[in-house]
């Protein structure tokens, strides 16, 4: 199918224009991009986020260019009967556009569109810096700011928008990034210091650092209920890294386009839009410096107005937080419910992989040396196969409450070799001594790492529950009721802090 790339930048322009977009999304599609598969990748670097880097090489050609290659390579090509239908806002301004199509226009034009584009390269680098230096990624799932350094650095707007946007989308995961009303908010609250307030915006609650004095801001996932809490179920064999697209020559063009961009980075004296606040400053900006003349300046003004007047904004829906592009992947189910044996990935943000474990060796249990050993077979192992949960070994995934917390405190404060005590979440009562000792100890453990996370981000941590809700695991925490339930939780979001690569040049 034959498209104008360099037409359809123009035709972006002026649909971004028509719903008041900024600088940098006038600047159009980025000519690299990376596209993250659902799961995520655990081969043997866990620390690096794999993707398919998609190139646009032909976005600067016009389509009389791409007719000529075709051409050229005796090819054939087709051409889509819907583009010229006027329901859809493309074609609309494809049309208006082509009356338009004086060469002068459309040098200024695509002139506009390029400096917009340098801008946001400037911005993107910048924006990676500060999460560099100023942002803490916690194995928990949630960041901190250090707004006291980020207020020393004088950060204009441009940059401060981004750079927040960029780190509420890695720790909500959500599809839509951060515009309008919310944006605002979010740059005053990070101008504000020292921090004394709470915000929930975009997905995501912020709150003063606990010990800092409001010097660092707390960036936690928000539990928010009129959002599903999903977890998406796979099969045992990807979570070994099948669904890694990563090679060292994709790492290669990587590692170069890098290089090249930080040798041909706009300095930002010579970039032109850094202190626009709209996209129509954008156009009178660019009609100052000489990049628009007053006719092209006025027609483009009048294909915004046209096409803003026919564009209703739309509300976002729960459905925007999973997205077509998540239900697409082979052998994923959506479920609140995992069994032995099972991978979930926990809201876009935490692996959970329950391993089936059916005998588990006295040395992996949390006895200290004052507790007898009982219960142990032969070889030294604790036969606990009538440990059941519920009616059957099945677990639901939710996100911690404070009853949970309140639930640890009172279970650790039991006496262990109590064989009163009857352990909460068994079946039956044959094991009560040696599992209730066992969950005993997990709980005073887990509420030693519990102290080390603020209240706030303890609310996004996956817990499992058994079908009468009973507490059996917070795994990223090391709780567990039984030696039996083997479940892990990596923090590992499927989108990395940045957004991956969209700004090669």
């Amino acid at each position: 199918m034959i498209a104008s790339n360099g037409m359809m930048q123009a035709e972006l322009f002026i649909l971004r224009l028509s719903r008041s977009s900024g600088v940098l999304g006038l600047a159009g599609m980025a000519f690299t991009s990376e596209m993250f598969p659902e799961f995520p990748n655990f081969s043997r670097d866990r620390s690096k986020a794999h993707g398919i880097l998609l190139v646009r090489p032909l976005l600067e050609f016009s389509k009389e260019d791409m007719y000529d290659i075709c051409r050229g390579g005796n090819q054939q090509w087709v051409e889509d009967p819907t583009n010229r239908s006027p329901i859809y806002a493309r074609n609309r301004i494809r049309m208006s556009l082509s009356n338009l199509s004086s060469p002068m226009f459309k040098a200024e034009l695509h002139a506009a569109i390029s400096e917009c584009r340098r801008t946001r390269l400037h911005v993107d680098r910048l924006c990676h810096l500060l999460l560099n230096e100023i942002v803490s990624i916690m194995p928990h799932g949630y960041a901190v700011i250090n707004i006291e350094t980020l207020q020393s650095m004088q950060v204009k707007d441009i940059y401060l928008a981004k750079f927040a946007a960029l780190v509420l989308q890695f720790i909500s995961q959500r599809h839509r990034p951060v515009r309008g009303n919310a944006s605002k908010l979010l740059l005053n609250y990070l101008k504000t210091f020292p921090c004394k307030t709470c915000l929930t915006v975009a997905g995501c609650y912020l709150c003063p650092a606990p010990g800092s004095k409001g010097t660092k801001v707390l960036v936690c996932c928000s539990i928010d209920s009129s959002l599903p809490i999903l977890m998406k179920l796979f099969p045992a064999y990807s979570y070994g890294g099948q669904y890694c697209f990563a090679t060292s020559k994709l790492e290669q063009i990587v590692k170069d386009s890098e290089a090249y961009l930080n040798r041909s980075i706009p300095d930002a004296l010579s970039v032109p839009f850094l202190d626009v606040t709209s996209s129509e400053s954008v156009l009178l900006e660019a009609k100052r410096l000489g990049i628009l003349s007053e006719s092209t300046y006025r027609s483009i003004v009048s294909l915004q107005k046209e096409e803003s007047e026919k564009f209703k904004s739309k509300g976002e829906n729960i459905s925007d937080f999973v997205s077509k592009e998540d239900m697409r992947f082979s052998g994923a189910t959506l479920s609140k419910l995992i069994y032995p044996g099972q991978v979930g990935y926990f809201m876009n943000r935490f692996v959970l992989d329950w391993k089936a474990c059916n005998r588990v060796t006295y040395n992996a249990l949390p006895m200290n040396e004052s507790v007898p050993v009982k219960e142990l077979d032969s070889e030294g192992q604790c036969c606990c196969s009538s440990y059941l949960i519920g009616d059957e070994m099945v677990a639901e995934v939710r996100p911690m409450i404070d009853a949970d917390w309140v639930y640890l405190s009172d279970l650790s404060k039991k006496t262990l070799g109590d064989q009163s005590q009857n352990h909460p979440a068994v079946k039956t009562e044959r094991l009560t001594g040696r599992a209730m000792d066992y969950a005993i100890l997990s709980a005073r453990n887990a509420l030693l790492s519990l102290k080390c996370i603020p209240v706030a981000a303890r609310r996004a941590m996956p817990v499992l529950v058994h079908a009468k809700g009973v507490l059996l695991s917070i795994p990223s925490i090391g709780f567990s009721c039984c030696p039996h339930l083997v479940v892990t939780a990596d923090f590992n979001p499927r989108i990395p802090l940045g957004g991956g690569h969209s700004s090669f040049p």
